[in-house]
């Protein structure tokens, strides 16, 4: 009779604010970010101390979990330049040079405090484990390390999700030091349309780059289905076709 009272009481209990479950809200953030197949238009500014900016204009499409191609639509300068990601895997198509050159995740085609793994990011829960997941407040406080044998710009990531949208706020990205490399803010949350209510802003800041910004703004993201052979090398010149 003790043993049984013993085990009515631990399904009794109440659930601890750190009895979540990490993995599945890494999941569903990302995809409340954006659906597992789709197109993107978006603009990026990158702001200097003395106040001067840069914009780009970019169109990007995604497929599953391993592939992303993004176009340069502005400015001029840039137009045409065409970014691929497969997996870890990342390529720059110049249109004058003619042919895909490798490049890293830490490296960046737009300058400023963005690098290419902000930009061509796939999704979280490819790149990331969950180490714990901590409830407080209206918040999950969910800690981040790379997975092993992955190819990412941060080693942990510290990510606030908002408990009721299961959408990101904050997230601290950190070196295997310790060291705080950058800090990404999501706000802003927008209806996109057919069931997409996510941020429509991503700032950015780093203590590397004392009195830099950085934004993104997307302005349009739907779903929408794209052939294999549109993540390849060769379909790199012809992706301005997909628009």
């Amino acid at each position: 009779m003790r043993r049984l009272l013993i085990v009515l009481a631990m399904f009794c209990m109440p659930i601890t604010a750190g009895a979540v479950d990490g993995d599945n809200i890494l999941q569903q953030v990302d995809r409340n970010l954006a659906p597992d197949s789709y197109e993107m238009y978006r603009k990026i500014i990158n702001s200097q101390p003395d106040g001067t900016r840069k914009e780009f204009v970019l169109y990007t499409a995604k497929k599953g979990r391993e592939n992303m191609v993004a176009l340069f639509l502005s400015p001029a300068s840039d137009e045409g330049r065409t970014t691929l990601r497969k997996g870890d895997n990342m390529w720059l198509y110049i249109p004058e040079v003619g042919k895909p050159l490798r490049i890293t995740s830490m490296q960046s085609v737009v300058g400023g405090i963005f690098n290419n793994s902000d930009l061509m990011r796939i999704e979280y829960s490819t790149e990331y484990n969950v180490e714990s997941a901590i409830e407080s407040g209206d918040e999950i406080l969910l800690k981040l390390s790379a997975k092993p044998n992955t190819a990412v710009a941060y080693d942990k990531l510290e990510m606030q999700v908002d408990k009721k949208t299961l959408l990101p706020t904050t997230i601290n990205a950190y070196a295997s030091s310790g060291m705080l490399i950058k800090t990404l803010s999501y706000s802003r949350v927008k209806d996109f349309g057919n069931g997409i209510l996510r941020p429509s802003l991503l700032e950015t800041t780093s203590p590397l780059y004392v009195g830099y910004k950085a934004s993104i703004i997307f302005a349009e993201i739907k779903h929408k289905d794209f052939l294999d052979e549109v993540f390849s090398l060769n379909y790199m010149p012809r992706v301005k076709e997909l628009r």
